[in-house]
């Protein structure tokens, strides 16, 4: 069945070599946080920490998120972006929403996309989200991918999107396959960015734009404070920022943080 190869315990040996940026990769059984262990552990750029179940996981605007064991991919990467200036660094989330996204396409063959900022779409449900977190001088970036979690155990969102696996979607993919294609897709995005932190010269805008879903939708923004924006998605900006054309307004209104919803 193909529940059964998914749910397969992440093999070690098959993380362990040859991942270039990436230092270490740990499997733990089980632990509440893959990020809040990172940011105690601290240490060098280029660990990973990857768990077969998560307790007390993080999402955006504090949500909690619990992983079923064995059928979600959940894992964080330790980096230390110190040649980004920090006004960029509000693209590393996003740069991994292309990583999951393009890795998903490439070894699941589902036609992944973003919904502004970082979650990651199939089928306009949502199979996977990211949340950065930042100390210091070091960013956890934490990932969770619905992969072979059935269509009656997938969680509500609390903004009403409805979630999906890779499962539901039809596609049979072990989880230590597709954790290595993120993590080479994850290295390739940020060495490039690092590089060179413009994201239009590294190209990383481009590719965010053409797996945008938000783009071109009439969009409702639930911003900070109990107040929203209603209008068009119409661009994002050199920062990141989604680019909204208020109803009734000719002008582009930037935001930067906010749950968005799709209305059409």
């Amino acid at each position: 069945m193909a529940g059964t190869l998914s749910r397969e315990p992440l093999a070690r040996a098959a993380l362990s070599g040859g991942l270039g940026l990436w230092t270490s990769v740990d499997v733990v059984e089980r632990t509440g946080s893959t990020n809040a262990d990172l940011l105690a552990r601290g240490g060098p750029e280029g660990q990973v920490l990857v768990a077969e179940e998560q307790t007390a996981g993080r999402g955006r605007m504090g949500r909690s998120w619990v992983s079923q064991p064995g059928a979600a991919l959940t894992f964080s990467v330790l980096l230390r972006p110190s040649g980004v200036p920090p006004a960029r660094r509000g693209w590393l989330p996003l740069l991994a929403g292309v990583a999951v996204a393009t890795a998903v396409r490439s070894v699941a063959g589902v036609p992944a996309t973003l919904k502004w900022p970082n979650d990651v779409l199939a089928d306009d449900k949502k199979l996977a989200g990211i949340l950065a977190e930042q100390s210091g001088e070091l960013v956890v970036v934490g990932i969770g991918i619905n992969v072979a979690t059935p269509s009656d155990a997938l969680p509500v969102s609390p903004t009403g999107l409805p979630a999906t696996s890779l499962l539901v979607e039809g596609a049979d993919v072990p989880r230590d396959t597709l954790l290595i294609e993120v993590l080479r897709q994850l290295e390739r995005l940020y060495l490039a960015f690092r590089e060179a932190p413009d994201p239009r010269r590294s190209g990383l805008l481009t590719s965010y734009v053409d797996l945008c879903a938000t783009l071109g939708r009439a969009v409702r923004v639930e911003l900070p404070g109990d107040r929203s924006v209603v209008g068009a998605a119409e661009g994002i900006d050199a920062d990141g920022r989604l680019l909204v054309r208020e109803t009734g307004t000719t002008s582009l209104t930037p935001i930067s943080a906010g749950d968005v919803i799709h209305l059409r």
